[in-house]
């Protein structure tokens, strides 16, 4: 009965009152079942579960922003990308197109 009671004080773990004692964790579960069927140990007593509250963080959402659009015409061309476009990536795409209208097509 000492063993079992050991076992069920707040934050004891079974296998290790078990080590302590020479016994099994399976021999502690089993002597509780016993002294619960014989009404030994109160239902307070027993190992019921125990559970942790449940936070939830709520995030704050975020406006959904449109993303700003970019409209170049170069000539009878026109190059459309988002305005979160890199500048150098941007002024090879310029350069590319302008250099695309001044040389003649190419024959495959």
């Amino acid at each position: 009965m000492r063993i079992v009671a050991e076992s069920l004080l707040p934050g004891a773990q079974v296998s290790e009152v078990a080590r302590k004692h020479g016994a099994t964790r399976w021999q502690i579960y089993d002597w509780r079942r016993r002294l619960r069927l014989r009404g030994e140990l109160t239902p307070g007593e027993s190992p019921g579960a125990s559970f942790a509250p449940l936070v939830v963080e709520v995030r704050a959402e975020e406006p959904h922003v449109p993303a700003a659009k970019l409209e170049i015409a170069i000539g009878d061309i026109v190059v459309r990308t988002d305005a979160a476009i890199d500048g150098e990536r941007l002024s090879r795409v310029i350069r590319a197109v302008r250099a695309s209208r001044s040389s003649p097509p190419a024959l495959i």
